[in-house]
């Protein structure tokens, strides 16, 4: 069995159906001693299975989706407006990026505004969470119960006495059930776990948080098959010398998979963060070359970020790309537009952008400003700090529309910026005369380094 994706069969051996080389081991499942997960009954919380029911269509109530408010604003806004009930969610993410902080703060604030709460833990004993919990939680949460399992048969009683409101799962690799005797964490495992937590979750009405760890290149560790079984999956990104937290959902049945949360790690717990705008633009104050800001629409809100951009002699035959925030892809194509298209030749300089902040934009309406970063730090031309640019750019030089350009400038109008540079189309359909912001429609590349005081032919 492969231990990337869970496939039970090989191409040839030592590579797998996913690509993936010296990923099988062998692992040894436990025979039934029944026909019951033959006939595909589920499990109850208490042990007992329960047989599935096949309803007409028109008999199915509609789902209304009711949530619990988990006293994290951002969290919520992440999740889709709360946690909805029935729901399995799993939150993954480095070691000590604030997992187990974020879920255990929610935990305190469900446990005391509904009712009991269940914490499992398998890497953690009762003693180190209280400790946790004293130093993050604000209030005594008196119904929040913590216990230091993993054996999966022995956790579904507690389950069935606690009678539990919200039940924590950390971590799903460290379970492990008598279907299976394949060790804690593996493909098995962590299929046969993630299972009957389903079943719990559905079968109860219950919301449960499991946290999954990561591998050395970011993806979830374990197969495949847990991310297709669970609701939401959500990711804590972020670097361990900065205290921003960026919280991202990967894919989310009861919201939007495009919104982000946003917190700052402090020595009591994660903080919420209010103006990210203001956080992001930290230092973008005076006249510079090579930095110039944007803005770029998450989720349900505005962002505005600051683009930088280097450029220097290549030493080899081979001039470097380097691109933190943006795509390489998308850095070489603007690349190559402001050669052909504003006659600024880089083919010998090697071009290094970043966008400050560590946060990577979705979408493309920071081409502008990428582009004119890389032209002011190449010719030395300084970009006042009052200007905004934002437009996607085309190969034949164009400025393309972008999306939600009316609240992206009342973005920049709140955060004390004078000018916005725009493609020409949505230049027209935003009213010039609302607001004490200027607007310039742009058609092309070339003439939004006309308008900073740039030469082109």
């Amino acid at each position: 069995m492969c231990q990337e994706c869970g496939y039970e069969s090989a191409k040839w051996m030592g590579q797998c159906i996913c690509g993936a080389w010296n990923t099988f081991v062998e692992e040894r499942l436990k025979e039934p001693g029944d026909d019951v997960r033959r006939r595909g009954l589920s499990i109850a919380p208490g042990g007992e299975r329960s047989k599935s029911v096949a309803v007409r269509l028109s008999d199915v109530k509609r789902e209304i989706n009711d949530r619990l408010d988990t006293g994290i604003g951002e969290l919520n806004r992440v999740l889709g407006g709360g946690l909805v009930k029935g729901s399995l969610a799993l939150i993954s993410g480095e070691p000590g990026i604030g997992k187990s902080t974020v879920i255990l703060q929610a935990a305190a604030h469900i446990a005391n505004r509904y009712g009991n709460v269940l914490y499992v833990s398998g890497e953690e004993s009762a003693e180190q969470i209280r400790m946790r919990a004293d130093r993050v939680c604000k209030e005594n949460p008196g119904n929040l119960y913590l216990l230091s399992e993993t054996h999966l048969e022995s956790i579904l009683p507690i389950i069935e006495d606690v009678q539990p409101e919200f039940i924590i799962v950390d971590s799903i690799q460290t379970l492990y059930s008598d279907e299976s005797e394949s060790a804690p964490g593996s493909v098995s495992q962590v299929r046969m776990c993630g299972n009957i937590l389903m079943n719990i979750a559905k079968g109860s009405n219950t919301p449960i948080f499991i946290v999954a760890h990561v591998t050395k290149s970011g993806e979830l560790a374990g197969p495949k098959t847990i991310e297709h079984l669970v609701d939401t999956v959500l990711q804590f990104s972020g670097e361990r010398y900065q205290d921003l937290r960026i919280l991202r959902a990967l894919k989310n049945r009861f919201g939007t998979t495009q919104e982000i949360g946003a917190f700052q790690m402090r020595e009591e717990g994660l903080v919420e963060i209010e103006n990210l705008s203001g956080l992001f633009l930290e230092g973008f104050s005076s006249d510079s070359t090579g930095a110039i800001a944007t803005a770029v629409y998450e989720g349900t809100r505005p962002l505005l970020l600051e683009i930088q951009a280097l450029t220097a002699r290549a030493n080899t035959a081979f001039a470097r790309r380097s691109a933190i925030g943006i795509d390489l892809p998308r850095l070489n194509m603007i690349i190559a537009v402001l050669g052909r298209k504003a006659r600024l030749s880089l083919l010998e300089r090697d071009v290094y952008v970043n966008v400050a902040g560590g946060l990577k934009p979705e979408g493309t309406s920071s081409d502008l400003a990428c582009a004119l970063a890389i032209w002011s730090i190449e010719t030395g031309t300084a970009i006042p700090s009052n200007i905004l640019a934002l437009g996607e750019i085309g190969l034949t030089g164009e400025l393309r529309p972008v999306q939600h350009a009316e609240k992206l400038v009342r973005e920049a109008e709140r955060m004390g910026f004078e000018r916005v540079l725009l493609p020409v189309r949505n230049a027209e359909k935003l009213s010039r005369a609302s607001g004490s912001i200027e607007l310039l429609g742009i058609a092309k590349v070339s003439e939004a380094i006309s308008v900073l005081g740039g030469r082109w032919e």
